[in-house]
């Protein structure tokens, strides 16, 4: 008898949908090309996919419905669902300000008694529970920049990216991040579904990859030791002798982000034939 699939969420739509999908893609997995699919099993992998609304997702892995989701920290926290974060996947950044009328305020202190207008009542909330705050929350689906203008609300709390939406709307954010958010992978609280591990570890495979390149040089033998302490690669670079006589060629995993740098750096250490080279997956 065949293990049963591993049931996974994935947004159907959003800012988070397609890069979703594209990190299933690369981690090995098959997804769909008909934005009207709701379903797809991937029997080889044995994964099925079940595409959502990104804010039903915890509740229905919180229920123990499915095994395993993929959805904002933002709407983890907002839906008090019994799931728990497990992977951060990289993608689908934001910030949470609370945000007024320029110039009227400048401090968490000045909340209480305040209406507040937001799409995430529950995290606003727990937010101002934890900090003693009494203040009126309201939920407002779409933008919420006008509620203040319609005399609907005081103050709002909102994803802040560049702030000109907000600067249109004669309103500036004040006072603490609320909730720093990105796109995470979840599971029931307490849970590890069969066949989790397998998936968890191609999605970190593919995010290892993202961050790291492949370098390659040859150096003389003379100062591999100064060169491997520029790359120490994940465990230990890779030194094999050259035919030509006192050089070796080193390989090793260094970080995308400064990794042209390096390269200076090793030049001038005297390396040569230095090379790049993308890393589509890796298992450490």
């Amino acid at each position: 008898m065949s293990a049963p699939l591993l049931r996974v969420a994935v947004p159907n739509k959003g800012s988070l949908s397609q890069s979703a999908s594209e990190i299933l893609r690369e981690s090995g997995y098959r997804q769909r090309h008909d934005s009207k699919e709701l379903t797809l099993i991937d029997a080889e992998n044995g994964v099925e996919f079940f595409y959502l609304r990104p804010r039903d997702i915890a509740l229905y892995v919180g229920e123990g419905t499915l095994d395993v989701g993929v959805t904002g920290r933002d709407l983890l926290r907002d839906s008090g669902a019994k799931a728990d974060e497990v992977l951060e996947l990289g993608f689908g950044r934001s910030r949470f300000h609370f945000a007024g009328p320029t110039g009227k305020f400048s401090d968490l202190g000045q909340l209480a008694g305040t209406r507040i207008a937001t799409s995430y009542v529950g995290v606003v909330r727990a937010f101002l529970e934890e900090r003693g705050i009494d203040a009126t929350v309201t939920r407002l689906d779409g933008a919420v920049e006008t509620s203040i203008q319609l005399g609907v609300a005081d103050v709002i709390a909102d994803v802040v990216e560049t702030g000109s939406t907000l600067r249109q709307a004669g309103l500036e954010t004040f006072g603490e991040v609320i909730l720093e958010s990105e796109a995470v992978l979840i599971t029931r609280a307490g849970s590890v579904p069969s066949g989790f591990e397998v998936f968890k570890r191609r999605l970190e495979g593919v995010l290892v990859a993202r961050s790291y390149v492949m370098m390659d040089y040859d150096i003389r033998s003379q100062d591999v030791t100064a060169a491997v302490a520029l790359t120490p690669g994940i465990e230990s670079p890779t030194v094999s002798p050259l035919h030509r006589e006192g050089w070796v060629a080193v390989r090793a995993m260094v970080p995308r982000d400064g990794a042209q740098r390096l390269m200076d750096e090793l030049f001038d250490l005297g390396a040569r034939g230095i090379l790049l080279t993308d890393i589509h997956a890796c298992r450490l």
